[in-house]
């Protein structure tokens, strides 16, 4: 983690970051405003658009939190300028997807609807095309907080290893077993 800490964080123009003496970091951009609550051992300095944590040993945990420190720092800096956006499917036959203000609505292949509450933070778009399986969109400035939203969607049906039915994120491979062999 080491080599993580020590690179240098290089802030976009319209950006702006500031650090408080009880090492709070707050980032603010385009997209949104991001505040960070840094290990106190750590030094966070902000020196002509380029940013820089500092460790002061080279114990173990302050080598870890390190590299920490400087990632959670980078996250917030790349989400309130470019932004963060995860994309998931709902493959199952008459699994539907829709939008309502701040909840998303699931149909899937339970007796009853499921209604995802999202957080004011995260933005949701649901499509749907005929003969392909629905997708979900979320975008946010908060890497943590839209990582934590779509792995609570998925956990609502994850996708089975037979006829890989269930929420999975676009791209990921399901790993698919068998099943019974015939009689002979």
């Amino acid at each position: 983690m080491s080599r993580i800490g020590k690179a240098p964080i290089s802030i976009p123009s319209g950006v702006e970051v500031s650090v408080a003496k009880t090492n709070v970091v707050t980032v603010k951009g385009p997209k949104g405003e991001l505040t960070q609550q840094i290990d106190p051992a750590m030094k966070v300095a902000v020196e002509d658009n380029v940013l820089t944590v500092e460790r002061p040993t080279e114990a173990k945990r302050h080598r870890a939190i390190h590299g920490l420190s400087r990632a959670l720092i980078n996250n917030m800096v790349v989400g309130v300028s470019e932004g963060y956006k995860i994309s998931q499917e709902l493959i199952g036959v008459g699994f539907r997807a829709a939008i309502k203000g701040q909840i998303l609505e699931l149909s899937l292949g339970f007796s009853h609807n499921v209604a995802f509450q999202l957080p004011p933070e995260v933005k949701c778009v649901a499509e749907s095309e005929k003969g392909k399986a629905p997708k979900v969109h979320f975008e946010s400035c908060d890497k943590q907080l839209i990582g934590q939203v779509a792995a609570k969607l998925r956990s609502l049906r994850k996708p089975e290893p037979y006829k890989g039915k269930g929420i999975k994120f676009i791209g990921e491979q399901i790993r698919r077993k068998a099943g019974k062999a015939g009689a002979k």
